[in-house]
């Protein structure tokens, strides 16, 4: 039994490698849990990937749990969450993959950057329950995609660079470092408590027909951005952006 987890993309099914296309085509069994959103654009695309690379196979659906984002123990909620998704996934592998079946979980951007899936095999392989074999294929994350459209590169020269949250760039710009990209960024941390001196390169559904770019001062395009991010949500009813912040450009 093995399970790949298979990095697609920030949203262009080009995006896909050779080796995942490889993968989707070698996979039986594709293991998908539905958060209940409105991304009916995302399903397409997955649908997509798999129409023009999938062989034989099968799509199989569990309901994502939901997760209590009130909480202020932030990290233990996150850790209860996970927990769930892998009774869910756990039940999903062993009642549809065979001892010789190969499954694949499809991963937005790449399975090592703020995505849950690998903890989650983890932690079923942790319950000593199921045995299976995981295989890692990398995809191009928004981060990649942001820097690529904007053109620039994501570290200034010998200087190094963060990837962090809107919740912790809320509390303070990180030390050290001039070159800051914040993904999930939920607080308006970008208005509230950024350096206003600093450049900003902005993104959402980087790779997708409804894809967003601006950049600038912060200062200077902060307001633009927000009423753009506000009114896409609106319009869409979720929103998927990556920003990198600079400061001290040369």
């Amino acid at each position: 039994m093995e399970i790949k987890v298979i990095g697609i993309g920030a949203g262009d099914p080009d995006h896909l490698t050779l080796q995942a296309a490889r993968a989707i085509a070698a996979t039986d069994v594709f293991f998908v849990l539905d958060k209940g959103e409105v991304k009916q654009e995302l399903v397409d695309l997955r649908t997509e990937i798999l129409r023009r690379h999938a062989g034989e196979h099968r799509v199989v659906v569990g309901r994502d749990p939901d997760r209590d984002r009130s909480s202020d123990a932030y990290v233990e909620s996150v850790d209860d969450w996970r927990r769930r998704r892998a009774e869910v996934c756990a039940a999903l592998i062993a009642r549809e993959l065979t001892e010789e079946g190969t499954g694949a979980f499809l991963v937005w951007g790449d399975p090592s950057l703020y995505d849950s899936t690998l903890a989650i095999l983890e932690d079923i392989l942790g319950r000593g329950e199921l045995r299976f074999d995981v295989e890692v294929i990398p995809g191009i994350s928004s981060v990649s995609a942001l820097a690529a459209k904007h053109r620039i590169g994501l570290n200034q020269v010998g200087k190094p660079i963060q990837v962090t949250t809107g919740r912790r760039l809320a509390q303070a710009w990180p030390d050290g470092v001039d070159d800051v990209v914040v993904m999930l960024d939920a607080q308006t941390a970008l208005t509230e408590h950024t350096d206003q001196d600093a450049d900003i390169y902005w993104g959402a559904y980087l790779g997708t027909p409804d894809e967003l770019l601006i950049a600038g001062k912060v200062a200077e395009v902060a307001d633009e951005i927000e009423r753009v991010r506000a009114e896409a949500r609106e319009r869409k009813g979720w929103i998927m952006d990556t920003y990198l912040l600079r400061r001290n450009h040369r």
